[in-house]
């Protein structure tokens, strides 16, 4: 079975740890390079719980004990060390550029695959097979996945729209009913217009899927929430990776949605090849 990256683990658990255990999750998340060189009494005294507290912590998020949970740590520590993102500099060639793109690009959505739960992701494509009308809402990058998000469920006969301007979202949520679905999509999970037109679409009945980092009001809000943990630095790049695990969610769930309508649903995506056909020049 594949284990998922242990700060990860720590951060989602939180909402139902003990609060002498959330005090032991929010010192290691704030400083988990020194945790790992850190003695059971050491970390105890910092966190200021008792020694058997960090030995329950540990065992709740799947390790033996203290010397296992170390090693977590510093494995996944040495993984973030080495996919950090990139940083381009001034005297950078156009082959740095690319390399450094690619790299960071290929190395985040390994990421993505080891931390994502599958279940999470066949639940969502339910939900969306069975829906009257799904939307899709996001801002900026996000808003651009909203939009192949769409392109790619309008080929699966499925009633779609996607929104990124607040007022159209707004409007929108208020029309849906008990067998629509939002797929609401965010890079930081904190984004106040997108909260108000998720909690708009929910009070008139419709489930919400959302595509957000974990323990963030967006995914904590949403009915069937899928974690996407990527950190970028948005000061200085507009998030590229996150956009592009984003778009590789999306195509999961569209290939599951199709399983999902059977066999002779082939034919109809035969039929829209065809009908697209004579729109490309021959060779």
């Amino acid at each position: 079975m594949r284990q998922s990256p242990v700060l990860t683990e720590i951060a989602a658990a939180i909402p139902n740890l003990r609060k002498s255990e959330v005090k032991v999750a929010e010192y290691v998340l704030k400083a988990p390079e020194q945790v790992m060189h850190m003695r059971i009494v050491d970390l105890a005294q910092e966190a200021q719980v008792s020694e058997p507290t960090i030995v329950r912590f540990c065992r709740g998020i799947g390790c033996n004990g203290f010397q296992e949970f170390k090693v977590r740590i510093a494995q996944e520590m040495a993984v973030a060390n080495n996919i950090g993102q990139f940083a381009i500099v001034e005297d950078d060639s156009i082959e740095d550029i690319c390399d450094k793109i690619a790299d960071t690009t290929i190395q985040r959505l390994h990421q993505v695959k080891s931390q994502l739960k599958t279940k999470q992701v066949a639940q969502a494509a339910n939900a969306i097979s069975a829906a009257s009308r799904v939307e899709f809402y996001g801002f900026g990058a996000s808003g651009a996945v909203a939009t192949d998000a769409q392109h790619k469920f309008f080929r699966l006969q499925v009633a779609t729209a996607a929104y990124s301007d607040p007022h159209m979202q707004s409007m929108s949520a208020v029309t849906l009913g008990e067998d629509d679905v939002v797929v609401a999509i965010s890079q930081s999970g904190r984004t106040k217009d997108l909260l108000h037109t998720v909690q708009l679409a929910q009070q008139h009945g419709a489930q919400v899927v959302s595509l957000a980092p974990a323990n963030t009001p967006l995914s904590l809000a949403a009915d069937l929430p899928i974690h996407i943990n990527i950190e970028e630095d948005t000061e200085q790049f507009t998030p590229m990776t996150s956009r592009i695990a984003h778009l590789m969610i999306i195509d999961m769930l569209a290939v599951a949605v199709t399983q999902r309508r059977g066999p002779e649903f082939a034919e109809h995506l035969n039929a829209i090849k065809r009908s697209i056909k004579s729109l490309r020049i021959d060779n």
